[in-house]
């Protein structure tokens, strides 16, 4: 089973390799782990953006040009619209955000005519390795849906399974995420989480065991879920926390980058192909760790 991240490359490379579109590629970061991904195998990248701007920081980076394709365009608009449009007529299995902002970037993801919907809700698909933990941790949604639904949380929670099962976890554990791990009236998340669970046990959500309320503590940790006398299948062993909304996302994503000596890389599914969302403050590691993800979640759609 992969465990972390060096198994996430690892598993990467060994599959056949994917090639990357990246919309306005213009920004050094972003090049950095283009250049990693491909030296290790990883994914080959058609960068669109501005040419001369990108001749400049691949100078800066070492990074010969001569093995990647560059398509210049100038306009940040049309050059999302064409790094999706690769994707969408196959000739790239992944897309990437550059130096655009998201909106516009999403925008062009969500085109009517040559953008990657597919009719289901997109969701974001975070993925941790932090050192306490001997599994990869799946945090969604971290970035993308505010306040989700019941019937949004099933999309997320599929979104979310794809993801695991892309790094070979079969049968992935998921924890609705509450303040408490009782039922309470008052607490809509709780009513949502025991929904969810039902619904799994009945078999309306498949390919994952699903089991909540269930608090963070005795979701992650199997002694504080027997001290708290919660027994179960997901209880101190989740796979997956799917986040009440995005403000417990947000704060949970931010906690484990800031506070912890931990790695993550994420993507938006949901789409007919995968999404690379970084943020312009994430690392290159990050980046390239999205890189990888991506591919191996491109490798299980195309089976």
């Amino acid at each position: 089973m992969i465990r972390n991240f060096n198994d996430v490359i690892k598993q990467a490379k060994e599959n056949e390799i994917k090639t990357v579109a990246v919309a306005v590629a213009q920004d050094e970061p972003v090049l950095e782990a283009v250049k990693a991904a491909k030296e290790q195998g990883i994914a080959n990248a058609i960068l669109v953006g501005d040419k001369s701007e990108i001749e400049s920081l691949a100078q800066n980076l070492n990074m010969d040009l001569s093995q990647f394709e560059v398509i210049d365009e100038k306009d940040m608009k049309k050059a999302a619209n064409r790094a999706v449009e690769l994707v969408s007529t196959g000739k790239a299995d992944m897309v990437m955000k550059g130096l655009i902002d998201t909106a516009n970037f999403l925008r062009a993801v969500l085109n009517k005519e040559i953008g990657l919907r597919t009719g289901k809700l997109m969701s974001h698909v975070a993925v941790f390795e932090v050192p306490k933990y001997d599994r990869l941790l799946f945090i969604t949604d971290a970035a993308f849906n505010m306040y989700p639904e019941l019937k949004d949380k099933v999309d997320i929670v599929n979104n979310a399974v794809t993801v695991a099962k892309s790094v070979g976890i079969d049968l992935p554990k998921v924890a609705p995420i509450c303040a408490v791990e009782v039922v309470n009236p008052n607490m809509p998340a709780t009513l949502d989480a025991a929904s969810l669970t039902q619904m799994n046990a009945r078999g309306q959500i498949k390919g994952c065991i699903i089991d909540g309320p269930l608090a963070v503590d005795n979701a992650l940790s199997e002694e504080a879920a027997h001290h708290k006398k919660i027994s179960g299948p997901v209880a101190g062993k989740a796979d997956i926390l799917l986040m009440p909304n995005i403000e417990a996302g947000n704060v949970m994503y931010k906690t484990l980058t800031y506070t912890t000596d931990s790695k993550n890389g994420g993507l938006l599914v949901g789409t007919k192909a995968p999404v690379i969302v970084t943020s312009r403050a994430d690392t290159y590691e990050t980046k390239l760790n999205s890189i990888a993800l991506a591919a191996l979640v491109a490798e299980l759609m195309k089976k």
